[in-house]
């Protein structure tokens, strides 16, 4: 494959994963009212989800792995910006690959916990102390799986690989100087979704409620934007 087509396909990639990403992520919030339903008490949480059926938890399964091209696309990025010569390619690749694990990997509690969970939860001859240590094992594995490794680890990995990957290419001739910073301002905001988080541990952190959503989008904007430039990028 030549250098040029590498590039395309690697643009493609980006831009299709950010693309797909989208459609599990709207019918959780046509269809299990996300991310909102997470503020909710857990008894609601598990008794909606086990009312979604199988569509929910499928829905969960592309959400996680819908972002695969994104995937394979910031791998192909370390060869296609080798030849910029800088130092901490490795360590933005190595930041984005474990940034994709943990995120794949909480996403899945979705899959193969929650509804072990809610099933159990709702079923009939369940009394309210067998509610009640479901509950506990529930909040237990949404803190580990969901706040720890999926929102935590998970987001912060990503912010790093954008934000290193973006002064990589700041002096790129295959972007323009705007993307750089399109990439900055997207860390800067997505950084703050942070404060959420601990505020699941001390409750009186300030939040900002908007970055999660906001940072998200960028995100995947910024995503599309260096995806469409690899397209395009002509050598002269």
């Amino acid at each position: 494959m030549s250098q040029a087509n590498f590039r395309k396909l690697a643009g493609i990639f980006f831009i299709v994963g950010a693309l797909l990403v989208n459609i599990p992520y709207t019918l959780l919030i046509m269809n299990f009212d996300y991310p909102d339903i997470l503020r909710l008490p857990t008894a609601e949480i598990l008794t909606r989800f086990q009312a979604g059926g199988d569509a929910l938890i499928y829905t969960w399964l592309a959400f996680a792995w819908v972002g695969l091209p994104m995937f394979v696309g910031a791998i192909m990025l370390k060869a296609i910006l080798a030849e910029e010569n800088s130092p901490f390619l490795e360590t933005a690749t190595t930041f984005g690959v474990l940034g994709f694990i943990v995120q794949v990997i909480g996403l899945l509690r979705w899959v193969f916990v929650v509804p072990i969970l809610a099933r159990l939860f709702t079923a009939p001859e369940a009394d309210s102390a067998t509610q009640a240590s479901i509950a506990a094992v529930f909040i237990a594995v949404h803190q580990y799986g969901g706040v720890i490794l999926g929102e935590h680890l998970g987001q912060f990995f990503i912010i790093l690989w954008m934000s290193i990957i973006s002064c990589i290419i700041h002096k790129s001739k295959m972007f323009s100087k705007w993307v750089t910073w399109l990439g900055w301002f997207a860390s800067a905001i997505y950084i703050l979704a942070q404060t959420e988080l601990f505020a699941t541990a001390i409750p009186s952190f300030p939040v900002v409620e908007w970055a999660g959503l906001v940072g998200s989008l960028l995100w995947l904007v910024w995503m599309i934007v260096m995806g469409v430039y690899l397209v395009k990028y002509k050598e002269s």
